[in-house]
């Protein structure tokens, strides 16, 4: 019989280990999305789901609980107010984590744990990416690029609110997961959530037409610098070749200023310009 092995001990004693926790759960109140190890982020998730719990309840014992282990008092009121409002109906599930990539050096894997339905909530941005994406498909189906490109996708809130009453055997315009998905997102959501997905699916469909436009011009500006040059050189017959653009998940296209990476990191990712390690709590 294996005996201590209640949880995880991260190498540390038991008054450092505890503190880190807490210090852990203080800054995912405090931000809403924090970037942590994936077995430091399944600890934090087990600790802060009690502390809301805390303040759902809302009285004097819970409050005084919740002094105790909270490290920063301004973010006290932010429990008992913002949270127990937003979660009111929620039985439980209050975090929700993604595994990101590896942290370089120790190979550690990463994870995004943040608040669900917090305002940069990172599984609806997504779910707002692939309703769009897969709306614009449907549209191409039925009218050709070049009309898609001039009249859009239009009505995206319309289409998001039939397909939150379907099931998962009723055929519709998107796939049964990404309807799943969407279904798990608005559950615990109001109705202006539901203008922000369909706006947020507008704006990503919007990216998507625009990309081929701005490749377009690339592809010109690009041709008639190689020709210029081969003017220069004596060969005006030389066609330039201008490389594809790969499309890869969490890639920015030309014209989208927020990749997906960036929004994983939001407020606590590292900056463009600095290309260093960086240590994680």
């Amino acid at each position: 019989m294996k005996h201590g092995v209640a949880f995880r001990k991260f190498s540390r004693t038991s008054s450092h280990r505890n503190l880190m926790l807490r210090n852990l759960v203080t800054s995912l109140f405090e931000h809403e999305q924090i970037r942590t190890t994936l077995a430091k982020a399944k600890d934090t998730a087990r600790l802060a789901e009690k502390i809301i719990t805390l303040g759902k309840k809302n009285n004097e014992t819970s409050y005084r609980q919740a002094q105790a282990f909270i490290l920063k008092p301004p973010v006290l009121p932010k429990l008992f107010t913002t949270f127990a409002e937003r979660y009111a109906n929620r039985p439980g599930g209050y975090t929700r984590i993604h595994r990101l990539d590896n942290r370089s050096g120790d190979n550690a894997p990463i994870a995004l744990l943040e608040l669900v339905d917090n305002p940069r909530d990172f599984k609806l941005e997504m779910t707002a990416r692939a309703v769009g994406r897969e709306l614009l498909n449907e549209k191409l189906r039925w009218d050709s690029p070049r009309g898609v490109v001039n009249s859009g996708v239009q009505h995206a809130e319309i289409a998001v609110a039939k397909e939150l009453n379907l099931s998962g055997f009723d055929s519709s315009e998107l796939r049964p997961t990404t309807r799943r998905n969407l279904q798990k997102v608005m559950k615990y959501r109001g109705r202006e959530a539901l203008t922000e997905i369909g706006a947020k699916a507008s704006a990503y469909i919007e990216t998507i037409l625009a990309k081929p436009v701005a490749e377009a011009k690339m592809q010109l500006q690009a041709d008639s610098k190689e020709k210029e040059k081969a003017r220069k050189r004596g060969n005006p017959n030389f066609v330039g070749s201008f490389p594809v653009l790969p499309a890869r998940a969490g890639v920015a296209s030309p014209g989208e200023t927020r990749p997906a990476m960036r929004l994983v990191q939001g407020a606590l990712g590292r900056p463009a310009r600095w290309r260093g390690r960086q240590a994680l709590a």
